[in-house]
């Protein structure tokens, strides 16, 4: 079992689940509607933080340059993971709120998305692993905090899309070696940790970035969630 403040993380916790990341442009004027029903239909409750999101990623920044996983030796083309793999794992999902009244307010904006449309919608879907927590491994702690939001999710109104739009694309618009070392990183995870060899790695910097820009260009909102079913 893998330890952290406030976590606890067992290898066959993910088991059988299927992790999702979803984002997709909405219309602007919905935005703050479903805040303020969000705001009414929840109740009131202490915030409380139960581990230690700074220690986390100052022991994070300590790992970022090291590869978390090593070849496999059963599996031509596939990685195991590290001890460190399963930490930053049982991290990155201790950041996520799955409080009933916020994944109430993801049901709610889901429901927004566009039903289908290249540029104004994307879907990664992995067996038993995050496709953002690959994309977070790929990228690094500082990338990662570049993006809008907080660790896969945000909900932004159309000015927020596009004042936030520069740093996204600083954090996804990679190239050459830096492109090459963060799709290889995201294959290690989606193999490592998950059960999806055949994943588009490269899909997971080019669909994000591709709605945004959508959103940006045509005035509308954006939001994006990370989930578990």
């Amino acid at each position: 079992m893998i330890r952290l403040p406030g976590v606890e993380w067992r290898r066959e916790a993910r088991v059988g689940v299927t992790g999702v990341w979803v984002v997709g442009v909405m219309p602007d004027e919905k935005v703050w509607d479903l805040l303020r029903a969000a705001v009414q239909d929840s109740s009131p409750v202490p915030v409380s933080v139960p581990w230690d999101v700074s220690g986390g990623l100052d022991w994070w920044r300590g790992k970022a340059r090291e590869s978390m996983f090593s070849e496999s030796a059963t599996s031509p083309g596939s990685w195991s993971a590290d001890e460190d793999a399963f930490r930053l794992s049982a991290f990155l999902d201790a950041c996520r709120d799955d409080s009933e009244h916020v994944e109430a307010l993801r049901d709610a904006v889901m429901d927004q998305f566009p039903s289908d449309g290249e540029e104004g919608l994307f879907v990664a879907v992995a067996r038993k692993a995050s496709p953002f927590s690959a994309l977070a491994y790929a990228l690094g702690p500082d990338a990662v905090l570049r993006l809008p939001g907080w660790f896969g999710d945000f909900l932004l109104d159309a000015e927020q899309v596009r004042a936030q739009l520069p740093a996204a694309e600083e954090a996804l618009a990679l190239t050459g070696a830096q492109r090459r070392d963060a799709v290889e990183r995201i294959h290690a995870w989606m193999t490592g940790l998950g059960d999806d060899p055949d994943h588009h790695a490269g899909e997971l910097l080019d669909g994000p970035l591709r709605v945004l820009r959508h959103a940006a260009r045509t005035g509308q909102a954006a939001a994006a969630h990370v989930r578990w079913y």
